[in-house]
């Protein structure tokens, strides 16, 4: 599929390896796609795999509404031994023994964790306090106790209990922390526990078939072949936003988005909404507030007539 005239920028979906952090990822995008306006939402832990989202030039303004809806996890908890960091990567801090468990006893006590809750956040986290991201306080010695925060876990389905390790499918909302179930669900079942492993298998509407593997991207800062498959791998933001209610606008529509007047156009949503011009350029996303259709983030435009919204 070409791009639109009106294509400005792209979203990347990458399947991160274990190892690197997200930030790592950026930069192999930056080399590979020849910009510095390269962002990511969703952050994962280096330990962790999966989706993870990078927005580029225009497309990190993108970000947040394509990573604000739930999120599909599948993760392997290890009984027995927690650590500060919560994963396989941190320090052990405390143990326990693991009583005999079965699958209808880990559902039993996956079910308090169902619905909205207040959920303390890892200690070790990007989390600020006072403008500081708790991982640094815990790195540089502070005393951190994590703020708990609503969440919403909508599935915990128990793939599989084994000797000491409980492997789960997990669907929940944004800020959702598998680290904290880890934690918390092995306390529940009477013992200690930290994440041995942990996939990202969707974000809102993206999932691991767009996207290109963290190797390919990494070869595409030096080697070409794996470059043009990146490239071609890369979403416009007319193609990222297609799971978004969308309205269509006329040259005049399109100028009066552009000077920031908001359309009464009612829709059928209370979440975001797209905003096409005449040549399916992406102009903006709104939002149905006051009776009124509201930019809240608009998009740069190439198409013919100049019409675009420069925020």
């Amino acid at each position: 599929m070409s791009a639109p005239r009106g294509a400005r920028g792209r979203i990347l979906v990458v399947d991160k390896p274990r190892g690197p952090t997200s930030h790592d990822v950026v930069g192999w995008a930056r080399r590979a796609l020849g910009t510095r306006a390269v962002g990511h939402a969703g952050t994962l832990d280096p330990m962790a795999t999966g989706i993870l989202v990078l927005g580029i030039d225009e497309g990190t303004k993108l970000l947040p509404y394509l990573t604000s809806e739930d999120k599909v996890y599948e993760t392997t908890v290890t009984l027995g031994a927690e650590t500060h960091t919560l994963d396989a990567e941190g320090t052990i801090t405390e143990t326990a023994p693991v009583p005999p468990l079965d699958a209808d006893t880990v559902r039993a006590a996956a079910r308090a964790f169902l619905g909205t809750m207040l959920q303390r956040a890892p200690a070790v986290s990007a989390i600020k306090q006072d403008g500081v991201a708790l991982h640094e306080r815990v790195r540089r010695g502070d005393v951190v106790v994590a703020p708990e925060r609503e969440v919403r876990c909508d599935a915990i389905d128990v793939l599989e209990v084994g000797a000491g390790t409980i492997a789960l499918r997990i669907e929940c909302g944004k800020g959702f922390y598998v680290r904290s179930l880890g934690r918390d669900l092995a306390r529940a079942l009477g013992t200690r526990g930290h994440l041995s492993a942990l996939r990202r298998l969707r974000s809102g509407a993206l999932s691991l078939e767009a996207a290109v593997p963290g190797e390919v991207l990494g070869a595409a800062r030096t080697d070409q072949e794996a470059r043009a498959v990146v490239r071609a791998a890369c979403l416009t933001l007319e193609a990222a936003v297609s799971f978004l209610p969308a309205v269509h606008l006329d040259a005049s529509a399109a100028r009066d988005v552009g000077h920031g007047k908001p359309l009464v156009r009612p829709v059928e949503t209370t979440g975001p909404v797209a905003l096409f011009g005449p040549d399916g350029d992406l102009l903006a996303i709104s939002r149905w507030n006051e009776g009124a259709l509201r930019v809240l983030r608009g998009f740069r435009s190439e198409s013919a007539d100049g019409t675009g919204v420069g925020a």
